[in-house]
């Protein structure tokens, strides 16, 4: 077993296919599915199952990919720490972010490329409940990411902000207070709510049932432009953190008087040595 072969299983698994994982690598399809069959034959098990449509992990590869990845992460680290003790970082970095949550990240990346040009960045955006996964297992470095202040089982947090949310409508619709609103006016409109694992949906949900009121969600979705699209179209209200929301001008916004949804954005790393590259950014971030 080598580390070429540890590192085409953990692309194979992090794709979700042979084909996608050869467009990453930037090899034939037959490179990679010759290469998992090698392993298999010398592990004596199937890492995949494989299906006209889907390719997905045995438990003996549920079992391997954490490890393989740890053994290429430690590669990674050792020739990290010799392009740092010669004031030079190369690598990777594998940052997971939430759609909306940017946190000044754009700043820190700016500083990374400026003073490390060689780094590489890979940016993976999903549900903070997914996030977390990802940093457990390893598949992401850092991430920027919107949770409450619980602890995090074998993760090290830092906050970044604390954020109110407000009420977005169309400037159409009217309301009995200008510019402010509750949450048992806003239990009576037709509301437009995002999935849930949504660190937004969450928050939400927090709110209303502290204020004891029930919803009407006519819509769910999972992107921020269409919850706008659909608000601008008044066809419901929507919740969303102040600094999305404004990105949205011609949205009419309104605070909360009382219960009101929050909140708080960090950056969330697994614990012990994160490499040079990640820590570095880690610094920038924060």
């Amino acid at each position: 077993m080598d580390l070429r072969q540890m590192k085409v299983v953990v692309t194979v698994a992090e794709e979700g296919g042979f084909t996608a994982a050869a467009r990453r690598l930037h090899v034939v399809q037959s490179a990679v599915s010759g290469t998992v069959r090698a392993l298999e034959k010398e592990l004596g098990i199937r890492l995949f199952d494989r299906t006209t449509h889907r390719v997905s992990l045995t438990a003996a590869g549920e079992a391997f990919v954490p490890a393989a990845r740890a053994a290429l992460r430690a590669v990674d680290q050792a020739r990290a720490a010799t392009d740092a003790a010669r004031g030079e970082l190369h690598g990777q970095v594998t940052i997971g972010t939430m759609q909306g949550v940017w946190g000044g990240l754009d700043g820190a990346l700016g500083e990374l490329r400026a003073r490390h040009p060689r780094v590489r960045v890979r940016l993976r955006q999903a549900a903070v409940r997914d996030l977390r996964q990802m940093l457990r297992d390893g598949s992401v470095d850092l991430a920027v990411v919107a949770l409450d202040r619980q602890q995090q089982r074998g993760l090290v947090t830092r906050l970044l902000a604390r954020e109110e949310m407000v009420l977005a409508a169309s400037p159409a619709r009217p309301f009995t207070h200008a510019g402010e609103v509750t949450c048992a006016e806003v239990a009576g409109l037709p509301f437009i709510d995002f999935a849930p694992g949504w660190a937004v949906r969450a928050a939400v949900d927090r709110a209303f049932r502290a204020a004891g009121v029930d919803r009407d969600a006519v819509f769910e979705v999972n992107d921020i432009v269409a919850a706008s699209e659909l608000v601008r179209h008044d066809l419901g209200v929507c919740v969303l953190p102040e600094s999305i929301a404004a990105r949205f001008p011609e949205l009419s916004l309104r605070r909360f008087v009382r219960h009101v949804p929050r909140w708080n954005v960090m950056v969330v790393h697994r614990g012990g040595d994160l490499s040079p590259a990640a820590g570095a950014l880690l610094r920038w971030i924060t």
